[in-house]
């Protein structure tokens, strides 16, 4: 079964069909930049022309880097505030031409695709997905069931958001080099996110996560098993695509 999964993030918006059986990409995945200021209306723009690009026309998943409630977006840290109380199922809905659209946070769709294809498959216990990105986002589970819109990329670290400091965009800005941010930012935010949860794993995705090589060997004294994301970048538009399959029609957006 194929169903359309879209990843909006603060630097770009990509999508592609996917095969829920393999969890896989059918084809490859097109991206546009993240319009600047990134508005509703601009950001449903964008994603319109990605579906567009690949003519489809049924049921949509569509993630979001902020708290998701129903289909109504409730924080927007790494997009316009705008987007606060804006009805995004809705919104995009109409953007698509009334396609069903299902909506949820970025990082719980990344997470609930590694935890059935990829990192995470067939794990127990308490396992924490962060995505490093723009900034960072977090998906939590026990024995597989998702706690959702966690955000713990906005604990306070150093008297910062640690997504201010602990990012791949904060170590693409201070031009940190892997040791720097590894060892000493992204290890404080994992030994502060361990202290809170004590999970059995921790996977670590986002675009980051194809060069896991150079900085995996810096994140020592965490008690916590920690791998990169399996499905790497595709994760979100994979997790978008199955929250699309398990909404019933009833309940998805549509104009």
């Amino acid at each position: 079964m194929n169903v359309f999964g879209v990843d909006i993030g603060g630097s770009g918006i990509k999508g592609a069909p996917v095969d829920l059986e393999r969890g896989a990409l059918t084809e490859e995945r097109y991206k546009l930049l993240t319009p600047q200021p990134a508005t509703p209306s601009d950001v449903a723009g964008r994603v319109a022309e990605v579906v567009a690009h690949f003519g489809w026309t049924g049921p949509i998943g569509v993630t979001f880097p902020g708290v998701v409630t129903g289909s109504t977006i409730r924080t927007a840290a790494n997009v316009d505030t705008s987007w606060i109380g804006t009805d995004a199922g809705a919104l995009i809905g109409e953007a698509v031409g009334g396609l069903p659209v299902t909506v949820l946070n970025d990082a719980d769709a990344a997470g609930l695709a590694e935890m059935t294809f990829g990192a995470g498959r067939g794990r127990t216990g308490t396992v924490i997905m962060l995505t490093l990105g723009t900034g960072i986002g977090s998906a939590v589970f026990t024995d597989g069931r998702l706690v959702p819109n966690t955000e713990l990329g906005h604990l306070e670290l150093k008297g910062h958001d640690a997504e201010k400091r602990a990012s791949s965009k904060a170590r693409e800005d201070e031009q940190l080099t892997w040791e720097h941010w590894a060892g000493k930012r992204l290890l404080k935010y994992l030994a502060h996110v361990e202290m809170l949860f004590s999970p059995e794993l921790f996977i670590l995705g986002g675009g980051v996560s194809r060069k896991a090589d150079k900085f995996l060997p810096y994140l020592d004294g965490i008690r916590a098993e920690i791998v990169p994301a399996e499905l790497r970048n595709d994760a979100g538009i994979v997790g978008a695509a199955m929250a699309a399959s398990a909404t019933p029609p009833a309940r998805r957006a549509a104009r």
